[in-house]
């Protein structure tokens, strides 16, 4: 399964956004990170998403890091982000016992 964070911040905040993020701990070594992938938007400001892949078995500490690693950011102004987990058809299936 994957969790996808994404997170908005305006261009004016760009720079303690990077430094917040140079800053930041290594991973544990169960979070696989892709990314950060980011764009810009004249309407959105700047968009951030990144993908970390990890097993269901360490999920909550997965959470929990990432928690703790994303509010960080928390009183740059605009910042906001969101952590959603996202499962695999496979997984899905078996939610409702079709797997």
């Amino acid at each position: 399964m994957v969790i996808i964070v994404s997170m908005t911040f305006p261009p004016e905040s760009a720079k303690d956004v990077g430094k917040g993020f140079t800053k930041q701990p290594q991973l544990p070594d169960y979070l696989k990170m892709m990314g950060p992938y980011l764009r810009g938007s004249a309407f959105q400001g700047i968009q951030s998403l990144v993908i970390y892949e990890v097993d269901a078995s360490k999920m909550a500490d997965a959470l929990i890091a990432l928690g703790d690693r994303y509010a960080r950011y928390i009183g740059i102004p605009g910042f906001k982000y969101s952590i959603n987990v996202w499962y695999d058809v496979t997984e899905a299936l078996a939610m409702v016992g079709l797997a």
